[in-house]
C-alpha cells in the first residue's frame, strides 16, 4: 500500500519541501484571551513576535483535536493508504497521545490497523528532518517496514542545539524541564540547550556572539560525525540566522535542508531571538 506521512505544525517544514514530499500536516493552536488560532492559518510570525514582546500575559497554545487528525487520517484510509503520522515530542506536548486516540477512534471504525503513531521526541527542525527523512523514504517505494525503519534512524542520529536569549518563556509556560537549574543564574547568560524528549541544558555562555560561535563549532562538530543533511532555524533573528546559515553551508560543504523560522506555538514559550543548528546524515533524507 502507498504511505504517507503525516506530521504536525511544529515541524516548521518549508511549504516547498511540504508539496514536494506530499506529507500531510495537523495544526497546533495558539489562544489569546479566549480566541483560538491555528498555527498553519498564521501567515505573518512577525505580527505575532510583536505582540508577545508587547503583552503581559502570555498565550496558550493547545495540541490538535482528535478530530483534528481524523479529519486527514479518514480520507487517506479511504483512499488506500497507510499513514505514518510521527509527530512533536510527547515530553513538552499532547499531540502525540491526540493522535494515538485518533488512531483508537478509527480503529472502531474498522480503520485504526492502517495508521501508526510515533512520538519524535523532538520538535522544530528535529521533528521537520525526521518527518521528511519518513516521506522521503515512502516516495521512494518503501514499504511499511522500511518507512518506520527510516524514521527510527533518522531520529537516533538527529542532534540539535538551540541558543535562547532568555529561559523566562520557559519558566512562564512551564517547559523549561531540566534547564530549571539555571534559573537562578541566567539574568546575564545566554543559555544553549537541547530537545530529547525535554528539554536539556548544554551549556552557558555570557554573549550573543559567543553563542554564534558555539553553534559554529557544534556544527563543526556535526559534519565530523557524518551530520551533513543540516538544518537552521531561528526566531525573529533573521541577520544572525543568515550568518549561521552562511557558515554552517561552508563547514558542511554543502546547502541545508531547509531554513525556517520557528512558529507562535513553540515560540511562545520560548522566546524571540533563538538560533538553533543541527542534523543527521544526508543518506536519512534521501
Amino acid at each position: 500500500m502507498p504511505i504517507v506521512i503525516v506530521t504536525d505544525s511544529t515541524g516548521y517544514l518549508p511549504r516547498q519541501l511540504v508539496d514536494q514530499n506530499e506529507i500531510r500536516l495537523v495544526s497546533l493552536y495558539v489562544n489569546w484571551e479566549g480566541s483560538s488560532e491555528r498555527e498553519l492559518d498564521m501567515p505573518d510570525f512577525d505580527a505575532f513576535y510583536d505582540r508577545l514582546r508587547g503583552g503581559d500575559r502570555l498565550p496558550t497554545t493547545s495540541q490538535p483535536s482528535i478530530g483534528d487528525f481524523l479529519d486527514v487520517y479518514r480520507p487517506l484510509v479511504a483512499d488506500g493508504y497507510d499513514v505514518v503520522s510521527v509527530h512533536i515530542s510527547g515530553g513538552i506536548s499532547g499531540t502525540v497521545e491526540a493522535a494515538r486516540q485518533a488512531k483508537e477512534r478509527l480503529a472502531a471504525e474498522g480503520g485504526g490497523d492502517r495508521v501508526t503513531v510515533i512520538d519524535s521526541e523532538r520538535a522544530c527542525g528535529g521533528l521537520g528532518l525526521i518527518a521528511l527523512g519518513g516521506a522521503r523514504a515512502a516516495k521512494a517505494g518503501g514499504d511499511l517496514e522500511a518507512v518506520l525503519e527510516r524514521i527510527e534512524r533518522t531520529r537516533d542520529d538527529l542532534k540539535m542545539w538551540f541558543a535562547v536569549d532568555t529561559l523566562e518563556y520557559l519558566r512562564r509556560g512551564g517547559r523549561i524541564g531540566a534547564a530549571s537549574a539555571w534559573l537562578g543564574s541566567a539574568l546575564k547568560i545566554k543559555p544553549i540547550l537541547t530537545l530529547d524528549k525535554e528539554i536539556t541544558p548544554i551549556e552557558r555562555v555570557r554573549t550573543g556572539s559567543k553563542a554564534l560561535r558555539r553553534l559554529t563549532e557544534y556544527a563543526e562538530q556535526r559534519r565530523d560525525d557524518g551530520a551533513d543533511g543540516w538544518v537552521v532555524q531561528h526566531i525573529q533573528a533573521p541577520d544572525e540566522v543568515g550568518q549561521l546559515a552562511e557558515t554552517t553551508e561552508q563547514i558542511m560543504g554543502g546547502p541545508p535542508a531547509f531554513i525556517s523560522e520557528i512558529g507562535p506555538v513553540i515560540g511562545v514559550h520560548i522566546g524571540p531571538g533563538l538560533l538553533g543548528v543541527g542534523g543527521v546524515p544526508r543518506a536519512d533524507l534521501e
